[in-house]
C-alpha cells in the first residue's frame, strides 16, 4: 500500500500541469498523451458541466522503477555525552533567562503598583487637607456673619432702648408740665 503510495506521489511530479491543460484544450493531442506513461494510465470520463474529468489508474511497480525511488532517511548523527550538557545547559541558562524577565516584569508591576498607591494616597491627602481649609474657612465666615448679626441685633436694641427712654422722658415732662 505504501509502495504504491509512493509510485502515486511520483507519477504525479512526472505529470506536468501542462500537458494535462493542453489535453483538455486540444482532444486531437489528448489521444496521444493518455497511456504515454509506462506506470499508469489516463482514461478520460464523460465530459460534465464543470469541465473535463480523467481517471488516473497505477500500473504495479515494476521491480526497476521501485529501486530507483527509493528514498533513504539520512544517517542518524551520534549524538554524544558533551552534546547533551550542552544543549541541556542552554535549556537551563534559557529557563534562567525566562526567570528573570519574569521576575524582572512583576518587580516593574509592583513598583508601579506602589507608585499608584502613592499618588492616590497624596491626592486623597491633598483633597482631605483642601476640604478642611475650606471648611475651615466656611466655619469662620459663619462666625464672622453671626458675630455681625448679634452686633447689629443688639445695636437695634440699644436704639430701641434709647429711644424708649426718650419717650418715657418726654412723657414725664408733659406730665410734669400739665397739671
Amino acid at each position: 500500500m505504501a509502495k504504491t503510495a509512493v509510485a502515486y506521489k511520483e507519477k504525479m511530479k512526472e505529470i506536468s500541469v501542462l500537458s494535462l491543460i493542453c489535453s483538455c484544450l486540444y482532444p486531437e493531442s489528448r489521444k496521444t498523451i493518455l497511456g504515454d506513461f509506462e506506470d499508469m494510465d489516463i482514461k478520460p470520463i464523460n465530459k460534465r458541466a464543470s469541465g473535463q474529468a480523467f481517471e488516473v489508474i497505477l500500473k504495479p511497480p515494476s521491480p526497476t522503477s521501485d529501486v530507483a525511488h527509493c528514498i533513504t532517511s539520512p544517517p542518524k548523527r551520534d549524538i554524544s555525552l558533551e552534546d547533551i550538557q550542552k544543549k541541556l545547559e542552554a535549556a537551563e541558562d534559557r529557563r534562567r533567562s525566562q526567570e528573570a524577565q519574569i521576575l524582572r516584569i512583576l518587580a516593574e508591576k509592583r513598583e508601579h503598583e506602589r507608585e499608584v498607591l502613592l499618588k492616590a494616597m497624596e491626592e486623597n491627602s491633598n483633597f482631605s487637607r483642601m476640604a478642611e481649609e475650606k471648611l475651615q474657612v466656611k466655619m469662620e465666615q459663619i462666625e464672622e456673619n453671626r458675630q455681625a448679626f448679634l452686633a447689629a441685633m443688639m445695636e437695634r436694641l440699644q436704639e430701641k432702648e434709647r429711644h424708649a427712654q426718650e419717650v418715657r422722658r418726654n412723657k414725664e415732662l408733659r406730665e410734669e408740665l400739665m397739671p
